[in-house]
């Protein structure tokens, strides 16, 4: 678990599934999109657009020559069929009318192919919300008007509108792969965070596409033989914490019995001896039930008082923030923390100071004044049986077990425990009890 911690703390760019999947399916929407206008404007538009422009060229051509060829009689007729049915104005009264401004490329080129149709240069002009082109036909120059209206297919609009579409499929393809895909892959990544190797694991849902099904049954199974074998663990080291009582005890007594004309300083040696043997033992059963205890709910400032006064009635807190209340944590683990850690800084680092500082998280801090531990040994401290010292008497390095025992029960408990160096020298322990902690119904407090 601290492996996943620290791997966690060393990424510069956290993004979840989600995000990546968005950010995928978004480069391919605009990709797609991009794809589509250019196809849209080569294949599509484009050819349309000159249809068009040359089918309209044709039909002004057409209509003016009609009118020149038929007599003079039904030319208004003519002009009023044109007008209500193609929108065309046909008239043989010419005006100087404005020239319509060139960027508009339908009527470039609608005038390009007038002008091919002509075999002269024609420009398009407009008048009464009309468009209007001067076309020579049978010694008559005609005005031929047109709706405005017949544009070209302006490409910006379908590059929006493709876009608007991408952007409204991206959200619910990525929710659909969310809900398929990163959801179980969330509640797995939790599970593997939340387990302590603990009695009580709720497995994972096995189901979903075949690779999900797969790592979840391989997780449950790694979870239950990870399970059993602490179990077993505990159980084997807690029957030999027993066996080995019983023969120490009669030690004891065999002690107790001895003649007093034996040595008292051959005596005495037995009995550290035995106590040193006792402490171990107890360390190692400690060690291996690291992970048994329910938290419950208690009024922390309290609570550590009380902690303080079976370690060192004469350490003091500094308070640097106020704590909620109450705090749900596992007092028993919690006290067995506080007390290795001030054990371990009274043995390394010249007495012990306490602080304990409140922002969202509750940080415990352990401070001592000694040489330090250097930055490559700061994790290695928390193996069983490491200890700095060269020398294996426990006068100088303890069982090993100390700071162990503590990142195992941090571990357990999910709490978070780092060294660091003091401002001053020395080092500085910090156990972290991570927020939230939702307030429990009134009366349910212990203290």
């Amino acid at each position: 678990m601290r492996g996943i911690q620290g791997a966690r703390s060393r990424r510069t760019s956290p993004s979840s599934l989600l995000a990546r999947a968005n950010l995928v399916l978004g480069i391919s929407a605009a990709a797609i999109a991009l794809t589509s206008i250019i196809a849209l404007m080569v294949f599509v538009i484009l050819p349309i657009e000159d249809r068009s422009a040359d089918d309209e060229a044709g039909l002004i051509v057409l209509s003016a020559k009609t009118w020149v060829e038929l007599d003079a009689a039904r030319r208004p007729a003519f002009e009023i069929e044109m007008l209500w049915n193609h929108d065309l104005v046909v008239s043989a009264e010419t005006r100087d009318l404005p020239y319509v401004e060139e960027g508009n490329r339908y009527y470039d080129l609608l005038a390009s192919k007038l002008s091919e149709r002509l075999d002269g240069r024609v420009r398009l002009m407009e008048s009464n919300d009309l468009l209007w082109a001067n076309v020579p036909m049978g010694g008559y120059l005609m005005q031929v008007g047109i709706s405005p209206k017949r544009q070209d297919i302006e490409p910006v609009y379908v590059g929006f509108v493709i876009v608007l579409f991408g952007a409204l499929i991206v959200p619910l393809t990525s929710g659909l792969i969310f809900r398929r895909v990163a959801q179980p892959l969330t509640r797995a990544a939790k599970a593997v965070e939340a387990f302590r190797g603990a009695e009580g694991f709720q497995p994972l849902p096995e189901e979903g596409p075949e690779e999900l099904v797969t790592l979840a049954a391989s997780f449950n199974a790694m979870a239950r033989n990870v399970t059993e074998l602490l179990s077993n663990r505990t159980t084997l080291l807690a029957g030999i914490s027993h066996d080995l009582r019983t023969p120490l005890t009669r030690m004891r007594f065999a002690l107790e019995m001895l003649p007093s004309s034996v040595d008292g300083k051959l005596v005495e040696r037995f009995e550290r001896n035995l106590a040193a043997m006792e402490e171990l033992i107890a360390d190692a059963l400690r060690f291996s039930r690291g992970a048994g205890e329910a938290p419950s709910q208690v009024d922390f400032r309290v609570y550590l008082e009380t902690v303080l006064r079976t370690v060192d009635e004469d350490l003091d807190i500094d308070w640097r923030g106020t704590p909620p209340q109450p705090v749900e944590i596992a007092t028993g683990a919690f006290q067995r923390v506080v007390a290795n850690l001030i054990r371990n800084a009274r043995q390394h680092g010249n007495g012990a100071r306490l602080a304990v500082d409140y922002d969202g998280d509750l940080v415990l801090q352990v401070i001592d004044d000694g040489p330090g531990i250097p930055p490559e040994d700061r994790e290695k401290v928390f193996q069983p049986f490491y200890r700095l010292e060269g020398s294996r008497s426990r006068a100088t390095g303890g069982s090993g077990l100390g700071l162990a025992i503590v990142a195992q029960l941090c571990d357990a408990h999910g709490w978070r425990i780092r060294l660091r160096s003091g401002d001053s020298g020395g080092t500085v322990a910090e156990v972290t009890v991570p927020a939230p902690r939702s307030p429990p119904p009134p009366g349910n407090v212990t203290k």
